[in-house]
Parts: structure tokens; sequence; C-alpha cells
């Protein structure tokens, strides 16, 4: 009797991780919409599903608006536990993967965005080009998200690493850049010292920690921390780059985003022989005892494609 009512209430469809994979989605993505793409089915599928689910366990799991789908209190709940039963699943999975050199699966990481766009995601394509099994799912994005309490194995930290109890592995490097459009470098040309900065505008980059102060250094040991007056304050480093681009001011950009419009002549170097402090590209993983083959094999991709950059990016000192 007791077997006949979990069948008529659903309680043996916690076993299905299909189901489980369906609801995560949903919650994780937003909406169904997005849930079905992520997973490759029709929204029609992950609709009634979770609405089966729903109507078996006669509870509310989620709140559905003309904008976005969230979980209700229950349903958070859930969502927690299911998270990590898929995460457990996903597990095992690896273990028999590790048997197999292929590397295959889906690979979930993250990375900046600026970072994203003009390294990872190139290496993104050529990662599945080159293992067909496996699919990538990659949030961009200038947030530092806890991948310990996400479904997230794989982070790409750009700058200085914060987080004592990940495991990580430096995979490059990068250089801080004082650039300026053409017409701003010829009406700034008088510019010979940091110290000059101080009176020409300036762009910040508000996603830094110390965006209006600035330390450069010659290779002869002087140094020089200069505080700048900026006129435009932006949160996301592509969007200071454009506003570089449109003569509004000077800033300090990574190398990866724009040695090649030093190199065309796009933007000017300033100071070049003044250097800012580099920072370090790291592959940033949660505890555990081994690493699936597919993130062995990506973070291996992109090291050799981020030494490959900055070899192509040896800008004059």
């Amino acid at each position: 009797m007791k077997a006949n009512n979990q069948a008529e209430t659903g309680l043996g469809a916690l076993g299905n991780l299909r189901r489980l994979t369906y609801f995560v989605s949903v919650v994780e993505t937003g909406s169904f919409t997005a849930a079905a793409e992520r997973l490759g089915i029709t929204k029609a599928v992950v609709s009634q599903q979770v609405a089966r689910l729903e109507r078996e366990f006669r509870t509310s799991l989620l709140v559905r608006t003309t904008r976005k789908v969230q979980p209700t209190e229950v349903g958070q709940a859930f969502y927690l536990r299911c998270a990590l039963i898929l995460r457990e699943a996903e597990h095992a999975f690896d273990d028999l993967a590790e048997t197999s050199s292929e590397p295959s699966g889906m690979l979930r990481l993250t990375a900046p965005f600026d970072y994203g766009v003009g390294v990872v995601v190139p290496a993104i394509a050529a990662f599945t080009q080159r293992y067909p099994a496996c699919k990538v799912d990659a949030i961009l994005s200038d947030q530092t998200l806890d991948i310990m309490s996400g479904n997230i194995e794989l982070a790409i930290r750009v700058g200085w690493l914060a987080e004592t109890s990940l495991q990580a592995r430096k995979i490059g490097t990068f250089r801080q850049l004082l650039v300026a459009s053409p017409r701003m470098a010829r009406e700034s040309a008088r510019v010979n010292h940091p110290e000059d900065l101080a009176s020409l505008p300036f762009i910040a980059n508000t996603a830094l920690r110390e965006h209006l102060r600035w330390s450069f250094s010659l290779d002869g040991g002087e140094r020089h921390t200069v505080n700048v007056h900026a006129s435009i304050f932006l949160d996301a480093t592509l969007a200071v780059r454009e506003a570089v681009f449109q003569g509004a001011g000077l800033s300090v950009l990574p190398d990866y985003a724009v040695a090649e419009d030093v190199a065309a002549g796009r933007l000017i170097h300033v100071l070049p022989q003044w250097h800012l402090p580099s920072g370090g590209i790291h592959a940033v993983f949660p505890a555990a005892r081994f690493r699936p083959a597919k993130v062995r094999a990506f973070v291996d991709l992109l090291a050799d494609r981020e030494q490959q950059r900055q070899a192509a990016t040896d800008l004059p000192a």
C-alpha cells in the first residue's frame, strides 16, 4: 500500500535525474525558454515536467511572471538539494569518464566578461571543435561568482587572487597599459611623467578596486604613485575602451583588451617607458580529489593559447 502511495504522489520520481535537471535548469536560467535551450529540448517538455512535479507533490515550486521565473521558498530549498544530487551524479559519471582519455560531457565555467569575450570564447570554440563530445556552458560576468556554492567546475580569474581555499593554476600574465586615442595623445603630448596625468581627463574603470590611484615604475627602480581625476566612471573594461576610442580621456587597460589596437595605431601607448603592475591569469577549481578530463583539457588548451597571445602581443616596453 505504501509503494502505491509513493507512485501516486510521485515520490518514486525523485530518482528521475532528468526531471531534476529540468527543474534545476529553470531555476538557474530564470526561464523555461532558456532552460530548454541549455538542455537542447523543447520548452513544452520542460514546462510539462516541472508542472507535473508540482502537481504530484501538491506544492508550488516556482513563481512565474512575464519577466522571470523564480523559486518559491519551498522551491529554493528543493533546488539546493537537487543541485547537490546532480553534482554528485555528474561526479559519478566523471569517475567513469576518467577511464577514457577522451574528454566528454558538459563543462561549466565562468570568466570575466572582457577576457571571456576576447580570449575564453575563442578557446571554447576551438575546444568544442577538438572535442565534439564536449559541450560548454559559460557565464561571462565581471562579478566574482562563488564556485563552491554553484554548479561551476572552472573559473578563470584575471588579476590578483583573493581566494585562499581554492585550487588554482597560473596560466598566464597580462600587462596594464596607459592608453589614449591618437587625437588625445597628440593633445597630451606634454605628458612626460606620471605626475603629468593629474591635469588630464581620465576614464575610470569602477570594476577595479583602485581605479583612481596608479603606481608607475621604471626599470631602474624609480617609482611614482599618482592620483588621477576621472571625468567618466564606467563599470566595464570594454566600455572604458570604447570611451578611450572616442577621445574622452586616457585610461589604464589590460593588454589583452588593447594590444591589437595599439599595434594597429588605433590607440597609443602613453608613457611606454613606465610600467604598471602586471596581473596574473589563473584557472581556479573547487577543491576536489580529481579534475575531470574535460576540465584538464580545456585548461591546457587555454594555457597554450594564452602563451601564444602573450608572444603575439610583445609590445615595446
